[in-house]
């Protein structure tokens, strides 16, 4: 039977290897790709479970809604262990396949390291992953999922909520009457109406930010270097260069995530070039503010309130200036904190984690290539045919031969704009790079591999002519510069050239080197070129038949009738030395090679 394409995307996403080679002679030896520098090989560690049927561990680090640990405890097993030291994680994380966290639980290089490989799964609980070390993670080949729809309503409203507080002084007010004051006329606020508000990141939460803040009769711009226009004007928001927006802000509402390039960029250079008077919210990300230089433009005048959610360091100290100073509002990180937020993340989170770990390609990755769910299942049945296309170029390659040129030509009626491949790729560079090294490949850590080991690949697309409702044709490979265990294999470009595409949900090997045919990719697959003469199918079938190896179809191509023909045979069991040696040895057989799917 063929796998289906949900094995397919398992063992793409999983951490098990499968290993397998037939090597006959010296010249059959599998091709090499280049080493790995020193640095970057480290000692693996591979933690056994107790029954090969066991089940997954997940480990909630932080709380979590019961409806996502009851959704979690369904299929795997679950360890909720809150307040991990970072020894401790470390010394826990080599049991666990999947690890779910908020934003207070730091998963670092040494956390990955410390899994030994078993961490398959990084799941955050929200929207924002800079407590998660990406690098570290795609090195690792660990797929990070967040979730990032079920909280943006609730952070939006507290954001706004903020806004309001912060212009009618509610918090300081509210201190004011409860120590016993009646104090009216020093909390007079400002109104919302007809002020400018700068949105500074125009993503999910940022957005929603607008459309309420229209509602109030605010006048909205924005600042986001990724944003559609479009999506912009539909919110009836203007989109502005970052200089432009912190100038006109008479409110600015940070919805940026944390990244080298935002770290602390309201600054005193920043603040200066705002208007004065301007009133502040963060409910994205602590380190986006120089907290000290807030402060000081606080204190100056520049800044008229502050109102924020987020911190560098959470807590905050209990001394800070900022928390302290009696125009800053705060709570404490409460974006996501409403019933009904925590209750759609904890189940967000948990079906992306259990899914991920089912071997599904998860639409909420942020370490793997971000393809929309709809791309992802109209994909689907061309994942296996890329990887087993993958499998089948780079074991025609002979054993002396470095593969360092790789080129993928797509065959579509799409526009080049219209098909995006990047999935495609990762699941050639799996099935180029696992036969022939200890490496394990998955989605995440694809192109990191073919990086580090030198691998260069190419696309090209080619528009034919026909109907667009399929996203594909047929996929080719080719490996430049090599020789090859099967000189058949070998194109007229002198390259070794598979071809495949699917039928009927099935991948199809369509061609090899310059020989159609038409060969389900199913099993292993004998290919033999032979003088194309009466009785040869019958030969080969005795041959296999005898050492009682399954043949599930044979197929032949040819040149023209009488010449040379290549016959591929699909076997259920892989044949031993023997068996192949008997086959090599007929007369009009003359040349042949074992391909191991």
């Amino acid at each position: 039977m063929a796998a289906t394409t949900s094995t397919a995307v398992s063992n793409l996403l999983s951490t098990k290897k499968n290993l397998s080679s037939l090597s006959l002679t010296s010249a059959n030896k599998l091709p090499t790709l280049s080493p790995l520098p020193t640095s970057s090989r480290r000692q693996r560690f591979i933690v056994l479970s107790a029954s090969l049927n066991s089940k997954p561990t997940v480990l909630v680090a932080e709380k979590l809604g019961e409806a996502g640990i009851n959704l979690l405890k369904d299929f795997a097993n679950v360890d909720c262990s809150y307040n991990l030291s970072p020894d401790e994680l470390c010394t826990k994380i080599s049991l666990c396949d999947a690890i779910i966290v908020r934003s207070g639980t730091k998963v670092s290089r040494e956390v990955f390291e410390s899994s030994g490989g078993r961490l398959k799964v990084v799941g955050r609980a929200g929207v924002g992953i800079d407590n998660v070390d990406l690098a570290a993670a795609t090195e690792h080949g660990c797929l990070v999922v967040n979730a990032p729809t079920a909280n943006t309503i609730a952070a939006a409203e507290h954001g706004i909520a903020l806004l309001a507080a912060m212009a009618r002084n509610v918090a300081q007010a509210d201190a004011s009457v409860k120590a016993g004051k009646w104090q009216r006329s020093k909390y007079v606020g400002v109104s919302l109406v007809g002020k400018t508000l700068a949105v500074m990141g125009f993503g999910k939460v940022g957005s929603e930010v607008a459309r309420r803040a229209k509602g109030l009769g605010m006048h909205v711009i924005a600042h986001d270097p990724y944003a559609p226009a479009d999506r912009a004007r539909a919110v009836g928001v203007e989109l502005v260069s970052f200089d432009e927006a912190i100038a006109a802000a008479d409110f600015i509402s940070l919805h940026m995530p944390l990244t080298p390039t935002t770290a602390k960029i309201l600054n005193d250079e920043t603040f200066a070039k705002m208007k004065k008077g301007v009133r502040i919210v963060n409910v994205a990300r602590g380190g986006v503010i120089d907290e000290d230089a807030l402060v000081r433009a606080l204190d100056a005048g520049i800044v008229a309130q502050a109102a924020l959610d987020v911190f560098t360091v959470e807590p905050p100290p209990q001394d800070s200036k900022l928390v302290q100073h009696e125009r800053v509002t705060v709570t404490p990180h409460l974006g996501a904190s409403t019933m009904e937020a925590q209750e759609g993340v904890a189940i967000e989170i948990a079906e992306a984690v259990v899914g991920a770990l089912k071997g599904e390609l998860a639409s909420t990755s942020v370490n793997a290539p971000m393809v929309p769910a709809e791309v992802l299942t109209e994909l689907k049945p061309f994942v296996e045919l890329a990887e087993k296309l993958g499998r089948l170029a780079v074991q025609l390659v002979s054993g002396g031969s470095g593969v360092k040129d790789v080129k993928v030509t797509y065959a579509s009626a799409r526009a080049p704009d219209d098909l995006d491949t990047r999935v495609l790729r990762a699941m050639i560079i799996k099935g180029l790079i696992e036969p022939i090294s200890s490496a394990f490949v998955n989605l995440v850590n694809a192109d990191f591999s073919a990086k580090q080991r030198g691998l260069r690949i190419s696309e090209e697309r080619i528009l034919q002519d026909g109907s667009p409702e399929s996203p594909l044709d047929s996929i080719q490979v080719q490996i430049a510069n090599v020789e090859s265990k099967f000189a058949s294999a070998i194109s007229e470009n002198g390259e070794i050239t598979v071809e495949g595409r699917v039928k009927d949900g099935i991948p199809h090997l369509t061609k090899v080197g310059s020989f159609e045919m038409d060969v389900s990719l199913e099993g292993s697959i004998i290919v033999c070129r032979q003088v194309d003469q009466p009785g040869m199918i019958g030969k080969v079938g005795s041959v296999l038949g005898e050492e009682n190896v399954n043949v599930s179809f044979m197929t032949v191509g040819r040149i023209a009738p009488r010449k040379h023909a290549v016959m591929a045979i699909g076997v259920d069991e892989q044949p031993s030395k023997e068996t192949l040696k008997k086959i090599g040895d007929i007369p009009a057989i003359e040349e042949f090679v074992f391909l191991k799917l």
